[in-house]
C-alpha cells in the first residue's frame, strides 16, 4: 500500500514537470525568436532611461552640495555679524570681521561665476567651493572618468577667473 502511494505521488510528480516542460516548449515556439530591430529599440530606451535616473541622482547630489555650502556660509556669516556688531568688540575685531565678510561675498560671486561658466561649456552640473588657498570643483563624470580636454577647460577657466593656479585646483569626479 506504501508503495503504491509513493508511486503514484511520484508519477504525478513527473507529470506535472512534463506538462511544465512542453508548456514552456509550446510558448517560447509560438513567441518566435527576437526582432533584432525591435531589441535593439528596448536596449536604447533603457540605456536612455538609467542616463535620466543617473542625471536624477547627480543633480540630487549637486543640490544637495549647493544647499550645504549656501547653509555653511549663513552660519559664518551669521558669526561675522554678531561678532562685528557686538558692544564690546575693537575697532581691530569690526575691522577684520568686515574683511571676512567681503572675502566670503567675494568667494561666492566667483563660485556662481565659474559654475555658470562651466555649464555653459557642457558640462551638466557642477559645483565649485573656494577657500583654503585651493578652489575644489565637483562634477559629473563618465565611467571612465574625465578626458584630459575635459580637465584642460575646467583649469583653464578657473586660471581666468581667479587668482588661483593649476596647482590650487582639485577636480573631483563624481560617479554614480
Amino acid at each position: 500500500m506504501k508503495n503504491r502511494k509513493r508511486n503514484i505521488a511520484l508519477l504525478a510528480v513527473v507529470m506535472c514537470v512534463c506538462a511544465a516542460v512542453l508548456l514552456n516548449w509550446s510558448y517560447n515556439n509560438r513567441w518566435g525568436k527576437a526582432d533584432s530591430k525591435m531589441v535593439a529599440v528596448e536596449d536604447a530606451e533603457i540605456a536612455e532611461a538609467n542616463a535620466t535616473v543617473q542625471d536624477r541622482i547627480n543633480s540630487g547630489y549637486f543640490a544637495e552640495a549647493r544647499l550645504t555650502r549656501q547653509v555653511s556660509r549663513d552660519e559664518a556669516l551669521q558669526l561675522l555679524q554678531s561678532a562685528a556688531s557686538a558692544d564690546a568688540a575693537s575697532q581691530e575685531t569690526i575691522d577684520s570681521a568686515m574683511n571676512a565678510i567681503a572675502a566670503m561675498a567675494t568667494c561666492s560671486m566667483q563660485e556662481t561665476q565659474i559654475e555658470n561658466l562651466l555649464l555653459a561649456k557642457d558640462f551638466s552640473e557642477c559645483v565649485v567651493y573656494i577657500g583654503n588657498g585651493a578652489v575644489t570643483v565637483a562634477v559629473p563624470a563618465p565611467i571612465d572618468g574625465l578626458s584630459e580636454e575635459e580637465v584642460a577647460r575646467i583649469t583653464d577657466i578657473i586660471c581666468a577667473e581667479t587668482e588661483y593656479d593649476a596647482t590650487q585646483l582639485n577636480i573631483i569626479e563624481v560617479k554614480a
